[in-house]
């Protein structure tokens, strides 16, 4: 048996360990469990410094899921989505590809508790059917193995799966979903990596959340991810009391990237049944995103996006940059709440009719040494857009 597999046996995971780690009141603790199982590792467990602190809030459970029960258990509406059991067909050329019900860790703010931990959820004996259904359709070029976390799953147990993807030929690129380089970074072995770099292209999306998260093991886990030629990117989720203020971000951001991952997207919270109280306001996510962008790198600012609930996808923000618009310019304003106005170009337009192309636009207005950028001091605006 490997470390990470002991380091699972070891997890606190029965009402018993509850009691006794987080001093839960029993009956608290019995419904806590009905409502979501815990699994919290060995090695996350050390990384929580006190009560109530960002790891301890995402991983320990509170009496506060009970109280949220008017959620939806599917907000992305992933199930009505699933064609064929293990599937998600939601954009036109990806798929979603549930492979294990079992994660690492238990999140407490999982979006996909309905299904995780649950093997009849999520069995390794329909997977005949998804592949099926992954070869007959030819326009999805990008599977995402997802779970659960597939690295929950042996070496050869992954690699079963992976070398029957790279027999279908649309298939262009693999992803893993895992967030095992954040909760358990001892899954990433010599060993694994090297049983992956024999499918490239493979990518990992992986799961940092806080700076504390960043730790000597994980940062050797994405070292040996990227040293195997595989690009790591990083999606976190905005969550009250443990990531949502700006500076918090910014070491988050910077430290993934010094570790060569590449941030990707931050996530509203999702209108989860049993996590609602992770939830910020909307603005939050902006004002972030306006002290992120210009502040630091590009490279280390990753999209804010709102998956839509009912299925609806990925659907990014921004702070407004955009002061007004017209047919002659567009006004902006900067990082630094500088405004600027840049001249627009006009574009000509063609008709038809049966004998002749008729220009509507006979002027065409392009940029001329004449022309200036104008540039206008104003103060600050407070609370971002």
């Amino acid at each position: 048996m490997e470390l990470w597999q002991e380091m699972i046996r070891s997890s606190v995971h029965t009402v018993d360990d509850l009691v006794e780690k987080f001093s839960i009141d029993r009956e608290v603790a019995e419904r806590l469990d009905e409502f979501f199982q815990a699994r919290i590792n060995p090695y996350y467990l050390s990384l929580i410094r006190y009560p109530g602190d960002p790891i301890w809030l995402q991983c320990v459970p509170d009496i506060a899921e009970l109280e949220d029960i008017d959620a939806p258990e599917d907000p992305l509406n992933e199930d009505d989505m699933s064609p064929v059991p293990n599937i998600t067909h939601r954009y036109p050329d990806r798929a979603l590809f549930l492979v294990t019900s079992q994660c690492g860790l238990y999140c407490r703010f999982c979006t996909r508790k309905r299904k995780v931990g649950d093997q009849s959820k999520i069995s390794m004996r329909t997977l005949d059917s998804a592949f099926r259904y992954l070869e007959q359709h030819t326009e999805i070029s990008d599977v995402i193995l997802s779970g659960g976390d597939p690295l929950m799953l042996t070496d050869s147990m992954l690699e079963k799966i992976l070398a029957r993807l790279r027999q279908i030929k649309h298939i262009q690129v693999i992803r893993l979903g895992t967030k095992m380089p954040c909760v358990l970074p001892h899954r990433i072995t010599p060993q694994l990596c090297e049983m992956l770099k024999k499918y490239h292209p493979i990518y990992v999306n992986t799961h940092f959340n806080h700076p504390w998260e960043i730790t000597d093991v994980s940062r050797k886990a994405c070292g040996m991810l990227v040293d195997s030629g595989i690009p790591v990117g990083n999606q976190c989720v905005l969550m009250k009391g443990v990531n949502d203020n700006a500076e918090t971000m910014k070491e988050l951001m910077k430290g993934l990237l010094a570790m060569r991952v590449r941030p990707y997207y931050i996530y509203q919270a999702d209108l989860t049944k049993g996590a609602n109280h992770f939830r910020t306001p909307i603005r939050v996510g902006l004002e972030i995103m306006d002290k992120l962008r210009g502040h630091i790198s590009g490279l280390a600012v990753p999209q804010f996006v709102i998956d839509a609930p009912g299925g609806g996808g990925k659907i990014p923000l921004l702070p407004n940059y955009v002061i007004s618009q017209d047919e002659e310019k567009i006004v902006l304003r900067n990082f630094k709440y500088n405004i600027y106005e840049y001249p627009d170009v006009r574009e000509e337009t063609v008709s038809t009719d049966a004998s002749m192309f008729m220009r509507k636009t006979p002027r065409r207005r392009t940029l001329q040494k004449k022309d200036k950028i104008k540039k206008i001091k104003i103060p600050v605006i407070q609370n971002g857009a």
